[in-house]
């Protein structure tokens, strides 16, 4: 009888500690065919920027980020993608402090921060002044001391001895994995992100490892989350296409990262850009949208910063983002020239000049281009130019439907350099968006731009 009930209770147990093969990594699907979900009409103008919350500010408090909103409305930025928010696990903690993103409870607010009512004061004070906030939502992973482990030891996937297991393939032995072949956790996934829509204003979403979850069940949370706040931004760490066709309004651009990288390091010419794109418009859903940036919380801390990737380059390569077709982003620090790695697991302010940095002004004036420009939207058409030395020349054109339109001149190499455009379009008088003097241009235009010099014209 002991025998029996003992066989009886291990195949009660047995779904909680199977182990099956290791899912295979969903690839890209091309999907041309496709009309892309497109972005919220808010968000065609908007730049995002980054939050490191615990590196923000001497304190790493959320009080602080809401006391620097002002000077972030002047920066001209209108989304604010904070970090993950939530407390973090203590089982296999990397660091004195940790990752924000081994969550120990998807509902709660790291205490490190500061308390709800700080949160909800940040949010309501960046609405009061016309910005958006986004949260950094783990969807894949969560910390071994998350109560879920136990409260719903069916969500997680478990190898050969029934133990949590970290992320396939990866390092990450601060987290376990979950398992999306449980209809339950897609429900109980939705909820949590429709706690902090409902209970704290937020705005919209960006979903760490996106790649690594099924587009089914992309699908279908964010179409719950849509049902309560139609115009929610969903922001994909992923280059997957068909994720845009139902659900995320943006993808990071990692092909057109990699690009600039390859350029500014002289590896690749400037020609590279449109390879990026080519691929883009072959792959993606018609409409379709990418993040373009220079560094981000991963880039900063484990690839080095901009000036170490870009070096001289750095500063083309931010205009460009907002020349570019996609939606800009900036992390904090760069507007201030941020030349160090920012540590990951521990406390590393930010010290923020006492005099404004050059880098500022450069953002100040691309991120009111492009929210008040309609060439510079997102989707507008963009056309590149062809100069006697595409290799060297990144000229490029991008024009609204009433016809105005945004030129960039760009010398994306090491040397100073000469060359010809020719463009019976470009005849007339245009508008040096960064000196605003009145430039006069014929169909054909000489180029002579010293190393990573660059001109933005509008007319």
């Amino acid at each position: 009888m002991k025998k029996q009930i003992a066989l009886l209770l291990s195949l009660l147990l047995a779904p909680l500690v199977s182990a099956a093969p290791a899912p295979e990594r969903e690839k890209a699907q091309p999907s041309a065919h496709h009309v892309a979900i497109g972005l919220p009409d808010w968000a065609r103008g908007s730049t995002i920027y980054e939050i490191n919350v615990r590196q923000f500010s001497a304190t790493g408090k959320f009080s602080a980020v809401t006391a620097d909103l002002p000077r972030l409305k002047a920066l001209g930025v209108d989304v604010l993608w904070l970090m993950p928010i939530h407390p973090i696990g203590e089982v296999n903690r990397k660091g004195p402090l940790g990752s924000y993103y081994a969550a120990q409870d998807y509902l709660g607010v790291n205490p490190e921060f500061g308390t709800e009512q700080d949160l909800r004061d940040l949010v309501n004070a960046a609405h009061a002044q016309g910005q958006r906030v986004i949260l950094d939502w783990v969807p894949n992973h969560v910390s071994p001391d998350n109560p879920l482990t136990k409260t719903h030891p069916e969500f997680f996937w478990r190898d050969e001895q029934g133990n949590l297991t970290p992320p396939h393939g990866t390092d990450w032995t601060d987290v376990v994995q979950f398992d999306f072949r449980v209809p339950a956790l897609l429900d109980y996934q939705a909820d949590v992100l429709l706690h902090w829509v409902k209970n704290f204003g937020i705005d919209g979403f960006r979903c760490d490892v996106a790649w690594g979850l099924p587009t089914p069940f992309w699908n279908e949370v964010v179409r719950r989350v849509r049902a309560v706040k139609p115009d929610a931004l969903f922001l994909a760490e992923a280059e997957l296409p068909q994720q845009q066709v139902a659900a995320f309004n943006l993808s990071y651009g990692f092909d057109l990262h990699h690009a600039m990288n390859q350029i500014a390091q002289c590896k690749r010419s400037a020609s590279a850009l449109d390879e990026a794109y080519a691929k883009i418009h072959a792959h993606f859903p018609r409409g379709a949208a990418l993040m373009v940036f220079t560094s981000s919380h991963d880039e900063n801390s484990w690839a080095g910063t901009e000036f170490e990737r870009m070096g001289a380059g750095y500063a083309p390569f931010a205009v460009l983002t907002f020349l570019l077709d996609g939606v800009p982003m900036i992390y904090n620090g760069q507007e201030a020239g941020l030349d160090r790695r920012l540590e990951f697991f521990q406390r590393d302010p930010i010290v923020w000049p006492a005099e404004t940095h050059p880098t500022t002004r450069l953002y100040q004036v691309m991120t009111k281009l492009r929210r008040e420009h309609p060439a510079l939207h997102t989707g507008s058409p963009m056309r590149r130019l062809d100069t006697t030395d595409n290799a060297t020349f990144y000229a490029l054109e991008r024009t609204a439907a009433d016809g105005r339109r945004v030129v960039g001149l760009f010398n994306l190499t090491a040397k100073d350099a000469k060359a010809d455009l020719f463009d019976p379009a470009l005849a007339g008088e245009w508008r040096d968006a960064f000196t605003g003097e009145t430039v006069k241009l014929d169909a054909l235009v000489p180029l002579d731009l010293k190393a990573w010099r660059y001109r933005v014209l509008v007319k």
